[in-house]
């Protein structure tokens, strides 16, 4: 799922290379690429439509560094967005409670 994700999340960023400045005219369509490649990853339509109200609040407010072209500030804007969503921090497994530790795992449609 996430190779798939990637890949295409990859793509729709390509759109963005050669830009001067980021505008909502030429983020309207990566964006529209970004939330098709969430959703068919089956992320929930609430998710999508916040996560891309955020990163386009953010690119459209955002300066850009002189280091940086508009397309690779994009990238980074949607990449911080996206560890934002799923979570700063790496919450480790405690197996160490009281014995026997009950894991559960789950997945959507017999994907795991």
């Amino acid at each position: 799922m996430f190779e798939n994700l990637t890949e295409r999340l990859g793509e729709s960023l390509c759109g963005l290379t050669g830009q001067t400045q980021l505008t909502e005219d030429n983020i309207r369509d990566t964006l529209r690429e970004v939330r098709k490649a969430l959703l068919e990853a089956d992320v929930a339509l609430s998710v999508v439509k916040d996560f891309t109200d955020q990163v386009k609040e953010k690119a459209l407010g955002a300066e850009v560094l002189k280091s940086l072209n508009p397309g690779q500030a994009f990238v980074k804007i949607v990449n911080d967005e996206m560890v934002h969503v799923m979570g700063d921090s790496n919450v480790g497994l405690d197996l160490a409670v009281k014995p026997p530790a009950v894991i559960m795992m789950a997945g959507l449609q017999g994907a795991g």
